[in-house]
């Protein structure tokens, strides 16, 4: 997986240049991205660049994620990739689907791979690591993503995640991991997540729970799903002891005076990354 020193197309159209257009994922057309270049990449230069996943909320604000880091991925030669994943695939009431990386046979952590490889070859852009940040539900996508890929990512920045998943813990996925093998065919690779940068954060007014809450009747119900706390705060603490216990080293921040907003967090995020991939 990841494309290294693959030449990109030329020319590019103007709409992948900069802020592109909205590009539909050749694998399968129902998801689709955003991308965006920084001013100076070129042809020539592009072994320069990096690569930055950027995973919207359950608002879907794929491009306004995308804009939280422009100013990031310019001082650091970043290309960004945030895709979207909408609401309604397989089921049309559904909006979490994504968050758990599985539902209804489909593959969300293969469909954000697909986009990367897309992006390696039009950008040329070497996509064996990169780093990941996610917002609220692309929280829940991001850290699940990682213990799925941990191989693949150099940084991670986790933002208020509504659930969270626990490492070694007894449940089943989603709550814990005693059967990621069975149900993904993959084993946790601990020591992979340990070699990754890891930042988790959260406002210290994100209070509300009517979204977190699962109800015994919800399609994402799971015993255990409430019990790592009442508040994104709480599960986060949750989340960060967890890792602790199994050697996954992450910085915790706690905004003062922030809710569930994702500018703040995100300016937070670019802080934390820059401080990272300046290293």
């Amino acid at each position: 997986m990841g494309i290294t020193g693959q030449k990109s197309i030329k020319p590019l159209s103007v709409y992948y240049m900069g802020n592109s257009t909205t590009i539909a994922c050749q694998s399968d057309q129902r998801f689709s991205y955003c991308t965006y270049t920084p001013e100076d990449w070129t042809p020539e230069t592009a072994h320069e660049y990096r690569l930055l996943v950027v995973v919207h909320g359950s608002d879907r604000a794929f491009q306004d994620t995308r804009q939280a880091f422009v100013s990031l991925a310019e001082t650091l030669k970043l290309i960004i990739l945030s895709p979207l994943f909408p609401s309604g695939i397989g089921n049309a009431s559904d909006t979490d689907g994504y968050k758990y990386i599985e539902f209804q046979g489909i593959r969300f952590d293969h469909i954000l791979i697909d986009m990367i490889d897309e992006t390696a070859r039009r950008y040329g852009v070497d996509t064996a690591k990169f780093s990941l940040f996610g917002f609220s539900g692309g929280a829940h996508f991001a850290h699940r993503f990682f213990y799925l890929h941990p191989e693949r990512l150099t940084a991670l920045s986790i933002a208020a995640p509504g659930s969270v998943t626990l490492l070694n813990h007894p449940s089943q996925w989603w709550v814990g991991t005693s059967d990621i093998r069975s149900r993904f065919g993959k084993e946790l690779n601990l020591n992979a997540m340990q070699s990754v940068r890891t930042q988790l954060l959260v406002g210290d007014q994100d209070l509300k729970n009517s979204l977190i809450i699962h109800a015994p009747n919800s399609p994402t119900w799971v015993e255990g799903a409430n019990d790592a706390g009442n508040t994104r705060v709480e599960r986060l603490h949750t989340l960060h002891a967890n890792w602790q216990e199994h050697g996954v080293d992450a910085e915790f921040t706690l905004l003062p005076d922030v809710g569930h907003t994702l500018a703040p967090l995100a300016k937070d995020a670019c802080r934390w990354l820059k401080s990272i991939l300046s290293a």
